[in-house]
């Protein structure tokens, strides 16, 4: 029996760049943190090699403009590289003459970068919601082959609850068609409940996360799974002032994230979200 795909999947960010330390660092502010992303990134792609996993690395083009070698020896160790847009802000905080200029800048910084086309693209925190469709249209006009920022979950900073839970075509607001590839959430007792990574893969135990896959994989659907390069750094610096739910979110058991990464990689096939799609048929 072949199992659907799973795709492997890095949203390429600082430590000090998540939205939920929005309200205390601004972006005005960044370049006076220390920047671990390309070490923590560096781990990651060891371990990726180490278990012959190629996997696709949504990077933001404020890192990119940054840490170029970083950008080219993801794409030189055979892994996908795709957009996940140029400064990390929330979709629904943009206009939409500013997000395209974002989007476009980072597509042709990316291209520049691993001389290839860049197809897929992933919001800053998933926030191509009800709010912010008409987003979808935009990146289907900027040469996009694809998405994967609508999770299908309930969330107070992101998520279509109601949204297709399995990777398809969508027909935009505009009348245009993108791939979506949906964040992944097992249906529970009639609710959708995220098992896609993230946050999620150290709050859980990780025996439940692997049910929550398998049970997606049962029902015929593909996997996304996500994580950030700083999840896999517990000695990153402790950000001040921050609010102490978004502490609880970031921190958790970030010791954990390699050890059970290790076993993910072994109970799953994974490959990039670009060769998932082309095997459903989508691309």
């Amino acid at each position: 029996m072949n199992l659907p795909p799973c795709a492997f999947t890095v949203d390429v960010e600082d430590y000090f760049q998540v939205d939920a330390f929005s309200d205390v660092i601004p972006v005005s502010t960044w370049s006076d943190y220390e920047p671990r992303v390309v070490a923590n990134t560096s781990r990651l792609l060891d371990l990726l090699d180490e278990h012959q996993v190629r996997g696709t690395f949504f990077v933001l083009g404020w890192i990119a403009e940054r840490h170029a070698d970083l950008v080219r020896n993801i794409a030189g160790r055979g892994h996908e590289v795709a957009s996940h847009g140029m400064s990390h802000q929330r979709v629904v905080t943009q206009s939409p003459e500013l997000f395209r200029r974002e989007t476009r800048d980072s597509k042709r910084l990316l291209e520049d970068l691993i001389q290839a086309p860049v197809v897929g693209y992933r919001a800053a925190t998933y926030s191509i919601t009800v709010q912010s469709l008409w987003a979808l249209d935009i990146l289907h006009e900027e040469g996009f082959l694809y998405d994967s920022s609508i999770f299908p979950v309930r969330h107070d900073r992101y998520g279509i609850p109601d949204a297709k839970t399995a990777p398809h075509r969508l027909e935009t607001p505009g009348g245009k068609a993108i791939v979506e590839y949906p964040l992944t959430a097992a249906r529970i007792f009639g609710v959708n409940i995220p098992v896609a990574g993230g946050g999620y893969f150290r709050l859980l135990p990780y025996g439940l996360t692997r049910r929550g896959l398998r049970r997606v994989q049962a029902e015929g659907r593909a996997v996304a799974f996500y994580l950030h390069p700083w999840e896999v750094d517990p000695g990153q610096p402790r950000i001040r002032g921050a609010r102490w739910r978004s502490r609880f979110r970031h921190y958790l058991n970030l010791d954990r994230t390699l050890p059970r990464l290790n076993r993910l990689l072994r109970d799953f096939q994974f490959s990039t979200m670009r060769d998932c799609l082309s095997a459903l048929d989508l691309l």
